[in-house]
């Protein structure tokens, strides 16, 4: 495969494991499990994880300190990014949250327009748009009930975050493997997670039963492991909107879950909502289709990290 192909797919990947955190989150919420021992135990399993792999592939776990200050930073980034989504499923259904969630690419967009002059095209704008469009009628609130104003807050919060986290990790140019870059980033996001814990005064709850223990290494693997893993991959190979915007397919992917897992309805207004959705995703894959890599050597890095076994 090219490098295009590779850090399309990477980023498609990431956006449908993303899209699965309620799959694991909402029954742990109904068990009485709190969002801080939730996210807790997601990023404790997706760091052992990671840890197992990079042993097993012979990776080095060194970093130097200039590294670990930007990895705090990451760690601390994109753990509010969680927190404030976790925290937002108490004031609003997850399928409305994760849908509003969808304004990081926008907002990634005008990041990397307002501090790194990436220039805005035509193309990508009716991406976007169409990408939008596509979200609001993936939305099936009949209008009768008000959005709450800390869930609305909260989402916001989690999508600026998440913006940063995607657009300070495609300004880092650095000769790590993505696992190795994905494995200290869990490491910061997990000790942020027990600051926040902490300060919040929400205590480590314990788990009780295999289901809990299955949730968590779902929200540990899928939404975290898989989905961190690839988007550092696409972000490396297509740049941080193109990224962003593979992002649509995770509220395609909770409807998808809502109708074979929960046996919801499938309407005329989702299966416009999915195909204009799809349509901006090709559209910015035809963009930047044949269009030459951003960061060749980290292009390079990422093809031997993950495309071809051996030790990256």
């Amino acid at each position: 495969m090219t490098n295009q192909v590779k850090g399309f797919t990477a980023a498609v990947v990431a956006a449908v494991c993303y899209g699965t955190n309620p799959l694991g989150a909402l029954p742990l919420y109904a068990d009485g499990i709190h969002p801080a021992s939730v996210l807790f135990y997601r990023y404790a399993i997706a760091l052992a994880i990671f840890a197992v792999i990079m042993v097993a592939r012979g990776e080095r776990f060194s970093i130097k300190l200039g590294h670990a200050v930007r990895f705090s930073f990451l760690g601390a980034v994109f753990a509010t990014s969680s927190i404030s989504l976790y925290l937002s499923f108490r004031y609003m259904e997850a399928g409305v949250a994760s849908t509003l969630l969808f304004v990081y690419p926008i907002m990634t967009a005008v990041l990397m327009t307002m501090f790194f002059h990436e220039r805005v095209t035509w193309t990508t704008t009716t991406a976007i748009l169409l990408a939008v469009a596509g979200v609001a009628l993936l939305y099936r609130g009949d209008g009768a009930v008000r959005l709450s104003t800390a869930g609305f807050a909260l989402v916001m919060a989690s999508s600026l975050s998440y913006a940063i986290y995607i657009v300070s990790i495609n300004q880092w140019e650095n000769d790590m493997s993505p696992l190795k870059f994905t494995f200290w980033v869990i490491v910061f996001c997990l000790l942020s997670v027990v600051a926040y814990s902490w300060l919040s005064g929400d205590t480590l709850q314990l788990l009780q039963t295999p289901r809990q223990w299955l949730c968590v290494f779902q929200l540990g693997l899928l939404p975290t492991v898989l989905s961190l893993f690839f988007m550092t991959i696409g972000i490396q190979l297509i740049g941080s909107t193109p990224s962003a915007i593979m992002g649509a397919l995770e509220p395609v992917t909770a409807v998808v879950i809502g109708v074979f897992v929960f046996h919801e309805s499938f309407s005329v207004r989702l299966a416009c909502g999915i195909l204009l959705i799809l349509g901006g995703v090709i559209l910015i894959i035809s963009k930047n289709k044949g269009k030459p890599k951003e960061n060749a050597a980290a292009a390079a890095e990422s093809d031997g990290g993950i495309f071809r076994n051996g030790r990256s």
